[in-house]
Formats: structure tokens, C-alpha cells, sequence
């Protein structure tokens, strides 16, 4: 059993073995055609070594073999006179080019182990960080919750609402927040971090706007909405657009503008949350999107955070195929989220009427 194991293990290399040996065989038999045969043992033998790529003991054995045989048969004719004494500079010919490949087969091969070693640490230690994030916000939120339920109490019992008080419960409502945020990160790898299904995006967006609309006196704007039905998590939609409408309501002042619309490109959507606030800087626009960052460090902790809502709004538009960017580079004052989806189907309603103003704006 062991003896059949090998040879199926090692059935590439069996056969190339009796295919060399009848070239062998072939330069013996007809030496005025031998450089024919003679090339077929290492063209083969270099073909078989790219798919297999033998230890070095092994390829030594194996080319000194091939060597000393094809060698010799080669000598052997031109002492006869059959060929001429030049033919036999192919055999040195044929060799370094073999170990040219050989050399450049091996490092590739190292290669390959060392981005898969490295792939396997990667992995591991993203495995190690999302596990972390996990217990570190479940054991957070038990002792958050005592505290929090301690300070209501208090502050119950109290005959005059305690200022101390009053900031210590935001702050737990902030700590809160936080390990939600953790939490919904650290499923953002999971398959089932979103759970599609159909929504009507016109009523979901006016629904979000309308909430958003009495938190904070801003100039609300409810731009050009795309039509017709989107397959996403609406829970996860609702978080994600809710994180941009809170970025955009942080970074701006009473009165400043801020608009949610809705254009479709195709068979995705694009829906955008605009504000006239103090804008990203350059240099912060390529990196907001990573966990813990923020666009200005030197903001204030009320009006700053930690760094986590964009990179929430990245993970639920990766999870659903789809990207979200900072439109512009980021330089003016105005800021623009696109929030790009695919699977949007536009309604019939829609279609028509785009249609029949087509016509119209030629005219």
C-alpha cells in the first residue's frame, strides 16, 4: 500500500521518467536525429520541475542523470563521427538555462510561502483585534449599565437635579455609544452582519430626514430623491445614514445647510448628505474612513469623538457591495458624503417620466 501511494503521489515525475527514457532509448537507436530526442528530455524535464519544483537533492540527483545520459550518448557519437564534437557545448547550454529556471522557480516558490505565512499572521491577528473588541465591550457595558442605573436613582432622590450628576449620565450615554459602536464594528466581518430585503428608498429617506430634521436647528434640505425600491439592511442603512446626518449636524453651526438626496447611476444609487459646515481638511480625507480617526485632532472632545462612525458607514456599504467617499478633495468648505448602493431598481413611475422629458429637452 505504502509502495501505491507513492506512486500516485509521484505519478508526474513516473512518467516523465519513462518518457526520458525512451528519448534516452530514441538517441541511441537513430544518432543522426539524437538532438531531436535529445531536446524533449529537457524541454520535458524543465516543464515537469515548473509544476513541481523538487527539493534541491532531489532536482541534483535528477539533472546529473539527465547530464551523464544525454552526455554520453552525445560523446559516444562524435568519437564515431557521427556528430560533431560542437554538439556536445549543448549539454553545459541546456544545464544553466535549467538552473536559471530553477533558481527563479525557487524564489518564486519562497515567495509564495512567505505571503501565505504572512496572510495566515494577518488573519490571525484580525481575528485576535475583532475578538478583543468584542469581550472588551461586553465586559464594558455590564459595570456602565450598574453605574448608570445607580446615578438615576440618585439623581431621583436628590431634591435639586445635581449638575455632576447630569454630566456623569452623559458621559455613561457617550461611553454607551461607544461600545454599540464596537460591537456593530466587530461584526462587520460576519455573513450576517446585514440581512437584505426590499425597501421603498423615497419613504426611507424621508423618514430619516423628518427625524433628523427636529434634532438640531439646521437649514434642512430635502434635495432630488431617486425612485424605486433598494435591496439593504434598513436597520444598518438607518445606522449608516444616521452616522453621516450626526457627522454633519457635529460640524456645523445654527443655520448652515444640510441636504439628503438621492441620484441613481445605473443599476446602483447614490445617496448623498451635504453640509455647509467647516469641511475636512486635505490632508485628513484619505484616512477618515479608518477606524479612530477623525478629520480634525485638534477639535474638542463634544465636538469631536472617537473615530468611529465613518468607519461604521464604510463597513455597512462594504457589507452591502457598495462605498462610501468624500466627494472633492475635500478642500472647500462644503462637505459631501456619497453613500453608493448597488441593487436599485427604479420605479415604473419614474422611467415614464424620465422618458417623456427626454423628448421635451431636445426640443
Amino acid at each position: 500500500m505504502p509502495v501505491i501511494a507513492s506512486l500516485r503521489r509521484n505519478r508526474v515525475e513516473l512518467a516523465w521518467g519513462l518518457f526520458a527514457a525512451a528519448n534516452l532509448v530514441a538517441m541511441g537507436l537513430w544518432p543522426s536525429w539524437e538532438t531531436i530526442p535529445f531536446h524533449f528530455v529537457w524541454i520535458s524535464l524543465t516543464i515537469v520541475y515548473g509544476f513541481r519544483v523538487w527539493g534541491v537533492r532531489s532536482t541534483a540527483v535528477v539533472l546529473s542523470v539527465v547530464i551523464l545520459g544525454t552526455g554520453s550518448l552525445i560523446l559516444v557519437d562524435a568519437f564515431e563521427g557521427i556528430q560533431l564534437w560542437g554538439e556536445l557545448f549543448e549539454v553545459p547550454l541546456m544545464s544553466a538555462m535549467f538552473l536559471a529556471m530553477v533558481w527563479h522557480a525557487r524564489r518564486r516558490l519562497d515567495a509564495l510561502r512567505t505571503a501565505e505565512r504572512q496572510a495566515t499572521e494577518m488573519t490571525s491577528l484580525l481575528a485576535r483585534q475583532e475578538r478583543f473588541l468584542h469581550d472588551a465591550s461586553h465586559e464594558l457595558r455590564t459595570p456602565v449599565t450598574i453605574a448608570r442605573g445607580h446615578l438615576e436613582v440618585l439623581n431621583r432622590l436628590v431634591e435639586a437635579r445635581s449638575a455632576e450628576v447630569t454630566i456623569a449620565l452623559d458621559e455613561l450615554q457617550r461611553i454607551e455609544r461607544i461600545i454599540d459602536r464596537l460591537l456593530l464594528l466587530a461584526k462587520a466581518d460576519q455573513p450576517d452582519f446585514v440581512v437584505a430585503e426590499e425597501i421603498d428608498l423615497e419613504a426611507f429617506l424621508e423618514d430619516v430626514f423628518i427625524r433628523w430634521s427636529e434634532v438640531a436647528p439646521r437649514l434642512w434640505r430635502l434635495g432630488p430623491m431617486a425612485r424605486g425600491s433598494l435591496t439593504a439592511d434598513p436597520e444598518a442603512l438607518r445606522i449608516a445614514l444616521d452616522a453621516l446626518l450626526e457627522n454633519a449636524v457635529k460640524y456645523t453651526q445654527d443655520g448652515d445647510a444640510i441636504e439628503v438626496r438621492a441620484r441613481e447611476l445605473g443599476p446602483d444609487v447614490a445617496i448623498e448628505v451635504a453640509d455647509e459646515g467647516s469641511g475636512i481638511a486635505p490632508e485628513a480625507a484619505a484616512r477618515i474612513f479608518d477606524r479612530f480617526a477623525r478629520g480634525d485632532v485638534a477639535r474638542t472632545r463634544t465636538q469631536g469623538g472617537v473615530g468611529l462612525g465613518l468607519a461604521i458607514v464604510d463597513a455597512i456599504a462594504k457589507a452591502h457591495g457598495g462605498s462610501c467617499l468624500l466627494a472633492g478633495n475635500g478642500a472647500s468648505p462644503a462637505t459631501t458624503f456619497v453613500f453608493r448602493l448597488p441593487r436599485f431598481r427604479a420605479s415604473l413611475a419614474a422611467s415614464a417620466a424620465e422618458d417623456s422629458a427626454a423628448p421635451a429637452a431636445r426640443l
